[in-house]
């Protein structure tokens, strides 16, 4: 399904601005950006399902008729929605950057945002490089190296 125009154009017209996030910026998506990037995952990450509750929808739902909808990510390759965003961005870059002959990737993270960057990292064939602390939970270093990315504490 399309987001509606009129959505996306009340989240830009709510930030007062567009442009990209360098540091500590603000973006917000575009309906171009959100469509750039269903296509860009498509056939990658997974189409997690999406449910309802109706015991949920009685005792939380503040409005009569009003309905919760959980998106299920856990389902979703990595365990968590961070796998959409950065397969998003490491395939943006991958396709802005044609020129360039090595590119890598860096982030750091205790945890999920990292091994979502390790796997797509990996599935796009871009090293990575993920900053852990040494605290790091001993099953997120190992899922991080299982991707193939470099881990730095």
């Amino acid at each position: 399904k399309m987001i509606p125009r009129a959505m996306v154009k009340g989240l830009r017209a709510r930030s007062g601005r567009k442009g990209f996030c360098r540091g500590y910026g603000e973006y917000v998506a575009d309906f171009e950006d959100i469509i750039k990037a269903a296509e860009r995952i498509r056939g990658i990450a997974k189409e997690t399902p999406v449910l309802t509750c109706r015991t949920l929808d009685r005792m939380y739902s503040h409005e009569e008729g009003s309905r919760l909808f959980f998106k299920c990510e856990n389902f979703q390759k990595t365990g968590s929605f961070k796998f959409r965003g950065a397969l998003n961005a490491v395939s943006a870059l991958v396709e802005e950057n044609p020129h360039l002959k090595s590119l890598r990737v860096v982030t750091q993270s205790s945890g999920n945002h990292g091994q979502a960057l390790a796997a797509c990292a990996k599935v796009r064939d871009v090293p990575a490089t993920i900053v852990m602390p040494h605290t790091a939970p001993s099953v997120k270093k190992a899922a991080v190296m299982g991707y193939g990315a470099q881990i730095v504490e």
